[in-house]
């Protein structure tokens, strides 16, 4: 059995649900089906989650953007006619986003998840509508129906262990079943979504739920490449990875996949291939559990800008017992989440991404870390990001480390950072956002050219 996944750009039209339909009756192992939101069909389309949040947002301003939400409704109704789908395909979807807005104006809690739910939900419908019509058997399965029980936390929903069992019961049902992602629902019964990217982590939940064989992402790139392609002209392809490298890539600042979203399928050892909707005879890049050709190389360069360091100083540091976790204590205290912290005898950084420390919450931070720990300096810089090289037994090949500062050199970029830690995967460095591109390049020609 194999779980399919298929991203916004392969189903941003009625053509591009004819090709869904075609690579799934090429293959009668690919018996699930998770689905994203219509994605953008050209460079200056819109995603119709996009406009949905928009619609949304305006709701809650207390005037309903009318513009908005006729786009969205057009989108759907397009794809429905070209399809030649019947009416009550398109009643339904209108029916659900009328009852999302409705719940945003009763001020109901969850009722803008609600809203940017019916983007999948109604890609959902209309794909096994049109299988339906292709005289398939095929089922729109809701993931409350089908046991996506989440837990409601702060930056996106976690889920239950029991949802497992739950879906492994799918197996027991006939045909094609088509589940939206990007949703589930608490014991509760209230609606939650995953932060963006949520369908693949649907998908990967669903893999590991039913036991699949293997778990399909299907884009719109034959594979994944080892650097950003908008960066480096043709760089080259990977065919395989290994969980922890994905993950580590994603992190910072791949697009391919979320970076949680294979947790699931990791934890399972669900095997995994990224491959293209509009070239599926491609072989994609398959992420494994283990490869056999680990020797230590670099297999891939991701960067990400949006950080900010806090520095903070104070002499004989390393002797005041409890110095770390009272400063990481304060970050609690006001709700902020870190990403790294690299420390000296007498100094320590804590990196964290900008959207988690406002000006505000920043001017109270550093007030307390100056009161309560009595430091010598504390300082914020902005602007910072981060570039990552990673590679399975990394560490345990010479020469690696001194390769990456000869190529910052080469590209005249600072280095603020250098955090490898007990990381046999990646090696990571932080530097001013302005030097990203150029220090990529470099990086590229030292590791792959």
């Amino acid at each position: 059995m194999k779980v399919v996944k298929f991203g916004g750009s392969s189903v941003a039209s009625a053509s591009q649900l004819k090709q869904v339909t075609d690579i799934l009756e090429s293959d009668t192992d690919r018996r699930i089906v998770v689905v994203s939101a219509p994605g953008k069909r050209s460079d200056d389309d819109e995603k119709v989650t996009d406009l949905l949040i928009q619609i949304g947002e305006s709701v809650e301003n207390g005037k309903k953007d009318e513009k908005a939400y006729e786009k969205v409704l057009n989108r759907f109704r397009e794809i429905i006619e070209e399809l030649a789908l019947p009416e009550e395909t398109f009643t339904t979807i209108k029916e659900r986003i009328d009852d999302g807005i409705t719940m945003i104006e009763h001020k109901e809690p969850n009722g803008l998840d609600a809203l940017k739910a019916c983007g999948e939900d109604g890609t959902a419908i209309i794909l096994s509508a049109f299988l339906t019509s292709r005289q398939h058997t095929a089922s729109y399965v809701h993931p409350q129906e089908a046991g996506i029980f989440l837990k409601d936390e702060p930056g996106g929903a976690l889920v239950l262990d029991e949802s497992f069992d739950h879906l492994y019961e799918l197996r027991k049902r006939d045909g094609v079943l088509v589940i939206p992602g990007f949703f589930g629902y608490t014991k509760e019964g209230k609606l939650i979504t995953f932060s963006r990217g949520g369908s693949d982590i649907t998908g990967s939940i669903v893999a590991a739920g039913v036991k699949a064989d293997l778990y399909e992402n299907f884009t719109d790139v034959d594979s994944v490449y080892c650097v950003n392609p908008s960066i480096v002209e043709n760089p080259k392809e990977m065919k395989y990875l290994t969980y922890r490298e994905m993950r580590e890539l994603s992190y910072a600042g791949f697009s391919v996949f979320h970076d949680e979203a294979l947790i699931p399928a990791f934890k399972k050892r669900i095997p995994v291939c990224i491959k293209n909707t509009n070239n599926p005879e491609a072989p994609g890049t398959m992420i494994v559990a283990d490869r056999k050709d680990t020797d230590g190389d670099v297999v891939g360069i991701a960067s990400d800008d949006g950080f900010i360091t806090i520095y903070v100083s104070k002499y004989l540091m390393n002797r005041e017992i409890g110095f770390g976790r009272r400063l990481l204590q304060i970050l609690e205290d006001e709700g902020v989440s870190f990403e790294h912290a690299p420390s000296g005898i007498d100094d320590m950084s804590v990196i964290l991404r900008e959207t988690a420390l406002s000006k505000e919450k920043e001017d109270i931070v550093l007030k307390r870390i100056k009161d309560e720990l009595e430091v010598d300096t504390v300082e914020v810089e902005r602007d910072m990001a981060m570039i990552m090289i990673v590679g399975e037994g990394m560490n345990q090949r010479v020469g690696v480390a001194s390769k990456a500062t000869q190529a910052f050199k080469n590209a005249n970029v600072n280095l603020e950072m250098i955090n490898q830690g007990s990381s046999e995967v990646s090696m990571m460095f932080g530097i001013h956002a302005d030097g990203i591109e150029k220090a990529v390049r470099e990086l590229y020609k030292v590791y792959f050219t």
